[in-house]
């Protein structure tokens, strides 16, 4: 304080030389580094759910595969299951499909044929007779229609005439059988040696209800019946 009572002005001393503060970092533009974190984080997101569903994907296929594989086994073993045993040798498959029209099969037995010459087919071969009737050698229709009519002799080749037909009895008609297949086998007396041979007639008729159908031989000692398949007599109707 100065003589008087009278103040001095304060003096402050300014060093040039002095180091001033670091200026604060200047504030980043608002938005800039959030886009670019936001972005990162929605790519790593997207990955994920990627390899996410993959795994669900894998997983589904390989969880229906296994159900397959055991599905087919499951059914392997029930088909095993399924399949039938085997029927003993000794039982007879039951039950026999019957056939659909009249049909009769025959073949000849031990029995010589009748002195008129008429076969006589073996009964106890079990022979097929579907809606026909056996009686006395010869087959009785019992359904009006159109058949077709076959027989085979197995006969010796001998010097003498050998005669084979297949034969018609009717109650329309009286008197003698009708012939309505034959075939006839005649060797000269010094014509040949003896052998065998095979006599066979077949074709279509049509018969009614009570017609009666028969085989006729001539010299009968000429057939020979060694095997059941030798001789034969069918009729079915077409």
């Amino acid at each position: 304080m100065a003589e008087g009572g009278v103040p001095y002005p304060s003096v402050f001393m300014v060093d040039s030389h002095a180091t001033y503060p670091p200026l604060p970092p200047k504030p980043r533009p608002p938005g800039r580094g959030g886009v670019a974190q936001s972005l990162l984080f929605l790519l790593v997101g997207l990955a994920l759910c990627g390899l996410a569903i993959e795994a669900c994907f894998i997983y589904h296929l390989y969880s229906k595969q296994g159900s397959a594989e055991s599905g087919s086994v499951g059914m392997s073993i029930q088909d095993q299951e399924d399949i039938p045993k085997e029927v003993p040798p000794t039982s007879r498959p039951n039950p026999i499909v019957l056939p659909s029209k009249p049909v009769a099969h025959l073949t000849a037995g031990p029995q010589a044929p009748h002195g008129d010459g008429v076969m006589v087919w073996n009964m106890q071969a079990e022979p097929l007779l579907h809606e026909m009737e056996y009686k006395d050698g010869k087959l009785v229709i019992q359904k009006e229609g159109y058949y077709y009519v076959y027989s085979k002799i197995f006969f010796s080749e001998v010097n003498i005439e050998f005669t084979h037909s297949v034969c018609r009895n009717t109650p329309r008609y009286l008197g003698e059988d009708i012939e309505l297949l034959k075939s006839r086998r005649y060797y000269p007396k010094f014509g040949k040696m003896m052998s065998t041979s095979n006599s066979y007639l077949g074709g279509v008729f049509h018969f009614f209800e009570d017609d009666s159908i028969f085989v006729k031989v001539k010299n009968v000692t000429q057939v020979r019946i060694q095997y059941s398949t030798e001789n034969v007599f069918g009729i079915y109707m077409i």
